[in-house]
C-alpha cells in the first residue's frame, strides 16, 4: 500500500502520502515513538519572541466536538487536512507555536513540525459542543504533571462563566488547581475566561460587553495560589482599554479573520493588540480554514497585524 485515494475536498495544503502513511504506521506499530519525540524536541527556551510577542495557532477544538469551520460542519473531522494546515501555519517563522490536545500535539511531533516551537497543552475539553452539560468544562486532556514530564511550555484551560449554571463553580475550582500546579513547576497557565448568558431557548451567548469581560478577567486573575505564571486569553471587544486595564497579567487576543490590510484588521479587532498588557495573538479556525484555502497567506496576514501592533510598544 503506497498511495491513498480518498474522495474528499483537499483545497488547501496537504501531507504527502509518504508523510501520512508513515504517521499511520507509527501510530499502529511504534507507540513509544511519541515519548521519544517529546524527549528529543528542541525547545524554544522562551515564551515571547525576540519582538516581545507571542503568536500561537490553536487546534484543540476537535476534542470538544467542535468540528465546524465556515460553512463546513465537518471541516476539522478530516485529520489529514487539519494536520497539513497546522504544518503549513507552523512553517511561518512568525508563528511561535501551537496550542493543542495531546493527540494533535503528538501527531505534529511525529511529523517534525514542533522543533523550536512553543507548545501549550490543552487541559479541559469535557464540555462538549452542543451537549446539555456543555458548561461543565471538566479536565480531560493534559494535566500539569504530564505537561512538565513532556517538556511543554505550559497549559491552557477554558473558563466559561455562567452565573446561572452550577457547573461554573466546579470549573473555577479545577482551573484554580491547575494554575497552582503549573506555577509550582514554573510553567505558563493560559486561562481563557469567557462570560456567557443562557437564553430562554437554551442557546448560549458569549457576552462581549466591557463590564462582563472585565469581570471575567478579574476572576481569572485571582485563580490559584499565585498568579506569577498566569496568562489570559481574551476576545477583542469595543472597549479594550477597560477590559485589559483590569489586570497586569500578560494577555493574548483571540484573533478574527485576517484581511489584506493589517491596519483594517487592527481596527476590526478593536485595538486590543495595542493595549499594554496584550502580548500576542492566538488564532485557530479562521487561519487554518480560510475561504480560499491559502493557509500560508492567511497566517502571513495575521503575522503582519501582530507586527504592526507590536511596533508602538517599542518591540518589548
Amino acid at each position: 500500500m503506497t498511495t491513498i485515494d480518498v474522495d474528499v475536498d483537499r483545497r488547501g495544503p496537504d501531507l504527502t502520502d509518504e508523510q501520512w502513511l508513515r504517521l499511520l504506521e507509527q501510530r499502529a506499530t511504534d507507540p513509544d515513538a511519541v515519548s521519544r519525540a517529546y524527549a528529543a524536541r528542541a525547545r524554544p527556551g522562551r515564551i515571547l519572541s525576540e519582538r516581545g510577542s507571542l503568536f500561537l495557532v490553536a487546534a484543540d477544538h476537535p476534542a470538544r466536538g467542535a468540528l465546524a469551520s465556515g460553512g463546513d460542519a465537518m471541516a476539522m473531522a478530516d485529520r489529514r487536512s487539519l494536520l497539513a494546515r497546522l504544518v503549513a501555519a507552523l512553517e511561518n517563522p512568525d508563528v511561535d507555536g501551537v496550542l493543542g490536545t495531546p493527540d494533535v500535539v503528538e501527531e505534529l511531533l511525529l511529523l517534525g513540525a514542533l522543533e523550536g516551537k512553543v507548545v501549550i497543552g490543552s487541559m479541559n475539553r469535557g464540555g462538549l459542543d452542543g451537549a446539555s452539560w456543555t458548561m461543565d468544562d471538566r479536565f480531560t486532556g493534559y494535566d500539569a504533571a504530564s505537561i512538565a514530564a513532556n517538556n511543554l511550555e505550559g497549559g491552557k484551560m477554558l473558563l466559561r462563566i455562567d452565573d446561572q449554571d452550577p457547573s461554573t463553580a466546579d470549573t473555577i475550582e479545577g482551573c484554580a488547581a491547575a494554575v497552582s500546579e503549573l506555577a509550582a513547576r514554573g510553567l505558563v497557565a493560559m486561562v481563557e475566561p469567557l462570560p456567557y448568558h443562557r437564553e430562554e431557548d437554551g442557546a448560549l451567548t458569549l457576552l462581549k460587553d466591557s463590564r462582563s469581560l472585565a469581570r471575567a478577567v478579574t476572576v481569572a486573575s485571582g485563580l490559584g495560589t499565585t498568579s506569577t505564571h498566569t496568562w489570559l486569553k481574551m476576545p477583542s471587544c469595543d472597549d479594550p482599554g477597560t477590559v485589559f486595564a483590569a489586570t497586569t497579567l500578560p494577555c493574548v487576543v483571540l484573533g478574527g479573520v485576517p484581511g489584506p490590510d493589517p491596519a483594517q484588521d487592527l481596527e476590526s479587532w478593536g485595538r486590543a493588540l495595542t493595549q499594554p498588557t496584550v502580548r500576542g495573538l492566538v488564532v485557530g479556525r479562521s487561519l487554518l480554514y480560510p475561504p480560499d484555502g491559502d493557509v500560508a497567506a492567511a497566517v502571513a496576514a495575521a503575522a503582519a497585524v501582530l507586527r504592526a501592533a507590536a511596533a508602538p510598544k517599542g518591540g518589548q
